[in-house]
């Protein structure tokens, strides 16, 4: 991260700032300070920073004042620790860590915990090391966890690169690294998998923390031996009783609100009505785009719909700040507004409504009234990283032709049943009609085409199957590289013509999301970093997003956040099925399943 000194090189000043023998740098007066430790608001304290560090808090800070000490009149608002998300893929947003940490900085966010298995499963470790780099450029504190799960199901996806044990091992050494990403095979950990096993060793040799991802609504044994694996969180539970499973076993329960789940309002419900103990309850996103970002906020929006859903503010707070740096072991360096701790905060008028009015980070203003004021740096990011987008050949309608059973005149195909606002997908059936050996999608009973096209290595496979719950109409296709988790290219459509033309505009400019209607391009988002991420400003891509949205509405889809239920069809850890490049996934017994019922 950007320079601050460590507690050991900064103790010197900072005890003597505090006892009056040196001045600070800053000393914030007038304000209430939100003690996240004793769940208190300290009216009339005063906070002095030194060497970007919090050097005293207190009633009074006058004797920590100096000629050069500039002094904040915070006018009677709040101080409150800048807020952590616990669990989040940056590379989500479409954006690199520079643009992701500008969009977020002015909503008072100044800690992220990310875990860059979107660019592993693209680049490999060489990708988790661009993203840690430019992570450790940035004003605000940004933790990289390693990923644990590329391929996230072994036999079931292929990937453009592999995570090793040994990778693990190596990125335990870099020095932001704070632990493993998420463990996506829990079947593997379940199984007693070594390889599995061996990554979790290193984390825990290494005394960091493995993050979990339990995605079954089993309770029984096989989520208690999950458990015994050594995930110490999931971010994973939907309903109340995941909750209280979790930290019933000593997990903490991540309650994510991102732009497409909402799992806060089901859950939040163990600590606001059974009166379970707060501190083990840990607020996320799990992933906001680029128009969450832009419009609605970002960890600012999870605390205050948390408070929406009946918590009680401080302990919202305590949530999105102590929770969080305590289970990363980093309560000593941040999450409080404490003596030692990077001095992160906020300064806001309201604990409900929470206006970020101005954020600090390691002492420095970094945004006032939702504007930043400084640079977020740039990596000069290597052409192995802009060139991924390889499909082997031009692509044409035959390629997603399926091809019915000899002699069928109808065909019942298993359809990949989409849930609005939820991640898990239904196994659905259709009978389709069969036209000169070929089956054709319904969309007047809204069954689409699904594809999932090669674009790691250049194959030129494509896998076909159908999906439904978009409502698409008319010829159409979208087509998308992100495609969780082995981002291969994601093609839904109506036309096999209007999906091989889009198939073929993602490889031209490399990687992104494009909408085709009829023929034409309708909407186009640019995505050239490993055809997961742009370089551009959170407005400007938020901006094309949003056309993108409109142009899915236009082919007749309004589904809340369709995009991203899009991009999680080939997600081949999370029931029920999916698609991979190796065929259609039945994820309740996580293997590969036919596209048609037998007659």
């Amino acid at each position: 991260m950007s320079k601050i000194l460590s507690w050991a090189e900064a103790a010197p000043r900072l005890i003597a700032v505090a006892a009056g023998r040196a001045a600070a740098d800053t000393v914030i007066r007038g304000g209430r300070v939100v003690n996240v430790h004793s769940r208190e608001v300290l009216d009339g304290w005063e906070v002095a920073i030194a060497d970007g560090r919090f050097a005293y808090v207190g009633p009074d800070a006058g004797h920590c004042i100096g000629p050069q000490t500039e002094v904040i009149d915070a006018g009677g608002r709040y101080l409150v620790p800048g807020l952590c998300d616990a669990h989040m893929h940056i590379e989500s947003g479409m954006l690199t860590p520079a643009e992701f940490a500008r969009a977020v900085i002015p909503h008072g966010t100044t800690s992220m915990f990310v875990d860059p298995h979107e660019i592993a499963n693209v680049l490999g470790l060489e990708g988790v090391r661009l993203m840690h780099d430019e992570a450790l450029m940035q004003p605000v504190n940004i933790f990289v966890q390693m990923p644990s799960c590329a391929p996230s199901a072994p036999g079931l996806e292929t990937t453009g690169h592999e995570i090793t044990p040994e990778d693990v091992a190596e990125a335990m050494t870099w020095p932001g690294i704070v632990g493993l990403g998420e463990m996506m095979n829990f079947p593997g950990v379940i199984a007693g998998d070594a390889k599995m096993l061996a990554e979790i060793a290193a984390t825990q040799n290494a005394g960091k923390t493995v993050g979990g991802h339990y995605a079954s609504p089993d309770l029984g044994p096989a989520f208690h031996a999950y458990v015994a694996g050594g995930p110490a969180d999931d971010h994973e539970g939907t309903c109340e009783a995941d909750a209280i499973a979790r930290v019933r076993q000593g997990m903490k329960s991540m309650m994510r609100l991102g732009s497409a789940w909402y799992d806060v309002e089901s859950q939040i419900t163990a600590v606001t009505k059974k009166g379970l103990d707060p501190r083990n309850f840990i607020l996320c996103t799990d992933d906001c785009h680029s128009g969450t970002l832009v419009h609605e906020g970002h960890m600012n929006r999870v605390v205050r719909h948390a408070i929406a859903c009946g918590a009680d503010p401080l302990v919202a707070l305590q949530m999105a700040t102590i929770n969080t740096a305590t289970h990363f072991h980093l309560e000593r360096e941040l999450g409080s507004i404490a003596p030692g701790r990077r001095a992160d905060l906020i300064i806001t008028s309201d604990l409900v409504a929470l206006p970020v009015e101005q954020v600090m980070a390691r002492g420095v203003t970094l945004a006032r009234d939702g504007t930043i004021t400084v640079d977020t740096p740039h990596l000069d990011w290597p052409e192995n990283a802009r060139n991924t987008v390889h499909l082997g050949k031009t692509l044409t309608a035959r390629d997603f032709e399926i091809a019915a059973p000899e002699g069928a005149n109808a065909v019942t195909a298993k359809v990949i049943g989409v849930i609005e606002n939820q991640a898990p997908t239904k196994a659905l059936t259709a009978r389709l009609a069969v036209h000169e050996g070929i089956v054709e999608p319904d969309p007047a009973r809204d069954v689409a085409q699904i594809a999932l096209v090669e674009r790691h290595r250049g194959t030129g496979g494509v896998t076909n199957g159908f999906v439904s719950g978009f409502g698409y109409t008319g010829k159409m296709a979208v087509a998308s590289t992100v495609a969780h988790d082995s981002h291969h290219m994601i093609v839904v459509g109506t036309d096999r013509e209007n999906m091989a033309r889009a198939a073929n505009r993602l490889a031209e400019v490399g990687g992104g999301v494009t909408v085709f209607r009829e023929g034409a391009e309708i909407a186009l988002v640019e995505l050239p970093i490993a055809g997961l991420m742009s370089e551009e400003h959170a407005e400007t891509v938020a901006a094309k997003a949003a056309r993108m949205v409109a142009a899915m509405e236009e082919c007749g889809c309004w589904l809340n956040n369709a995009y991203m239920q899009h991009s999680l069809l080939a997600l081949v850890v999370i029931p029920e099925l999916r698609i991979s490049d190796l065929g259609l996934v039945d994820v309740t017994r996580f293997e590969i399943t036919n596209l048609f019922e037998e007659a």
